[in-house]
Order: structure tokens, then C-alpha cells, then sequence
């Protein structure tokens, strides 16, 4: 895999908006601004908006070939260091026939997303470059009153950071309020929870290693069949990696997916599995429920590290993680560990 360079202050990034263009509509658009302050002061980074990222949903809406535009401009730009979506949204597959995977694997840079993104790291994959799976401009740089702590740190670390090995820690606190997205709120603070679990080990022993590889989990079957969906080969020997979004998908449409990708063989060459926590934890017992159905009483893969609960995603807060990196699931000692470093 190809490794982007790290960022450090002073480096240029560029805003896309690649799936819902709600960064420019008028009721919203001041998440922008307080995610532009938030990365010019707290992280050094000079922001610059894609030409469409601002045109609003509508704008967005009906033009998936600007969206791709801006996407391929934006690495074609040496100026810019790191390309940060906007959010995620529905409909960023119908940017891939619009898509040049020669012009991101010639142009290696910072991508991260997450949500309907994971289209788009799955085109990141396909040219062979790693990408990060975390925080977007609305959501987490956008927060406000602050950014999460543990999510601000993942950054520094994981962007910013010079290490060879990293240990990947649960967040001792989490929350599912739902702060309502207009400029009277401000100033109104998030409500934190302390989280009573903490990773939970519901398959498998002992220590599994490979590549990080996945998503949200609607977003696969969106993908499942084009161009962009791993093969085989590429899942082979993976941590495979899903989480839900603010949708709540039901347990049956978690099975079911899951049935697919043992249909295709997955689960079968996959050596470890990490499941982000529940959206408001909300059927969290009834995921482990499913999950456990398929790899152990319809594959029997009795073996297979299953680490469950892991922030990422749509769980506030979050962490990142870069597709394509070695990674360590170590049950004796509840360790997810990345090793080696996703950047140069």
C-alpha cells in the first residue's frame, strides 16, 4: 500500500463534499465555519473548500460528475496535503464512473471519511492507497462548544503522529444525545456518559494480524458487485472492520449482509473481525446476537477475534482507521494495536 505523507501545521487541506452537500446550505453552513477555526487553530491547517463542496444539497444532488470533479482536483493539487469529506450521506457510488484510480494512486495524500465514504475508501484500496476512516468537517470538526477529546487526540496521533507501533484505546465515555444542528445550540455541550463496557470479546482467542479493511456496513452492498469491491484475494487475511450508522439498521439487515459476505467466501479468509459500537447503542445486544449466528453457528468459525464495541464511525466519539495497515487483535490482553505507522 501506498502511504500518504503526514500532515504538520501550515499544511494545506481541501474540503469535498462527496456524497450530501448539506455544508452549503444556508441553515447549515455555519458548521463550516467552526470546523474551518477549529482546524486553523487547533491543528495549524490552512482550509480550502473544492470548488462544489459549498453549492448545497440540491446543487450536490444533481450533479455526482461535479462531486467526482472535485475529488480528482483535489489530488491532483500539490498544494494540498489531505483531501477531509464534508459527511457522509446516500449516493457517493454514483461518482464512480467519474473516478480515475491512476490519478489517486500517482497523487498519494491524506483521505479521510467515513459513513457513505467508504465507497470512496474502497476507491482509495482499488489504487493501492491507505486511507482513514474518521472524522468528517460537519460532524466532529464541526461539534460544537468543543471537539471530543478522544477524537481530537486520534487526530494528532494518527495524522500528525511519528510512531512505529500504536495501541488503539477504547474511550472511557461516550454519548447519545442528539444535539440539534442550528446556530441558537452553539453553545450547548455535549452530555457524557462514562461507557460500562468497554471492548467486548464476543468470538475468537488468542492473537490475530492483518490488514484493515471495511466500513459502514450499508454502504457494502451499494458497492457489492462494481468495480471497486474487493476481491477475494484482497479481504484475504484481513481485520475486517463494520459499523451502523445513525439509520439503525435492524438486526435482520446485519444478518443478512453478513450471510452475503460468508456467501462470497469472507468470513472464511478474514482473520479478525472489529464491530464499532452500536449507533446509541441502540440494539446492542440483538448485533452480537447475529453476528454470532453466522461466524459460529452457520460457519463454525469458532475461532475468529470478534472485538466489539469499538469507537469508530458513528459512536460519539470517535477514532480513525487507516485502511490497508497491519493491525493486531490481541484477546488475551483486549489490545487492538496498529503496526506500523499509516503515514510517511
Amino acid at each position: 500500500m501506498i502511504k500518504p505523507k503526514k500532515l504538520k501545521k501550515g499544511d494545506k487541506i481541501a474540503i469535498v463534499s462527496l456524497s450530501w452537500g448539506g455544508l452549503g446550505d444556508d441553515a447549515l453552513i455555519h458548521k463550516y465555519y467552526i470546523a474551518k477555526e477549529r482546524l486553523e487553530n487547533d491543528f495549524g491547517l490552512e482550509v480550502m473548500c473544492m470548488p462544489h463542496a459549498l453549492k448545497g444539497s440540491e446543487f450536490i444532488a444533481q450533479n455526482p460528475q461535479l462531486r467526482a470533479q472535485d475529488l480528482m482536483d483535489a489530488f491532483k493539487d500539490s498544494s494540498v496535503s489531505a483531501i477531509f469529506c464534508a459527511i457522509g450521506g446516500d449516493d457517493t457510488i454514483r461518482t464512480l464512473p467519474y473516478i480515475n484510480l491512476d490519478i489517486i494512486r500517482n497523487n498519494p495524500k491524506i483521505f479521510m471519511g467515513y459513513s457513505d465514504s467508504t465507497t470512496n475508501h474502497f476507491m482509495m484500496y482499488k489504487a493501492g492507497l491507505v486511507s482513514f476512516y474518521g472524522p468528517t468537517i460537519m460532524c466532529e470538526f464541526g461539534e460544537y462548544v468543543k471537539m471530543f477529546d478522544y477524537t481530537k487526540k486520534a487526530v494528532e496521533d494518527v495524522l500528525f503522529g511519528t510512531w512505529k507501533e500504536y495501541e488503539l484505546l477504547p474511550s472511557p465515555e461516550w454519548t447519545d444525545d442528539h444535539i440539534t444542528w442550528q446556530e441558537s445550540n452553539r453553545n450547548t455541550p455535549h452530555s457524557m456518559k462514562k461507557d460500562a463496557h468497554g471492548y467486548e470479546i464476543i468470538n475468537g482467542k488468542g492473537i490475530a494480524k492483518g490488514h484493515l479493511l471495511g466500513g459502514c456496513i450499508e454502504v457494502f452492498m451499494m458497492v457489492n458487485g462494481t468495480t471497486i469491491w474487493p476481491t477475494l484475494d484482497e479481504w484475504s487475511n484481513s481485520i475486517l472492520f463494520f459499523e451502523t450508522s445513525e439509520d439503525k439498521p435492524s438486526p435482520d439487515f446485519v444478518l443478512w449482509t453478513l450471510r452475503n459476505l460468508a456467501a462470497q467466501g469472507i468470513l472464511n479468509v478474514i482473520n479478525g473481525m472489529i464491530v464499532g459500537k452500536p449507533k446509541d447503542e441502540t440494539y446492542y445486544e440483538e448485533y452480537k446476537e447475529v453476528i454470532r449466528q453466522v461466524v459460529v453457528e452457520e460457519e463454525h468459525l469458532m475461532e475468529l477475534p470478534i472485538f466489539y464495541n469499538v469507537n469508530i464511525g458513528h459512536a460519539k466519539p470517535i477514532a480513525i482507521l487507516p485502511y490497508g495497515i497491519e493491525t493486531e487483535l490481541n484477546c488475551n490482553e483486549k489490545t487492538i494495536r496498529f503496526l506500523e505507522s499509516p503515514t510517511i
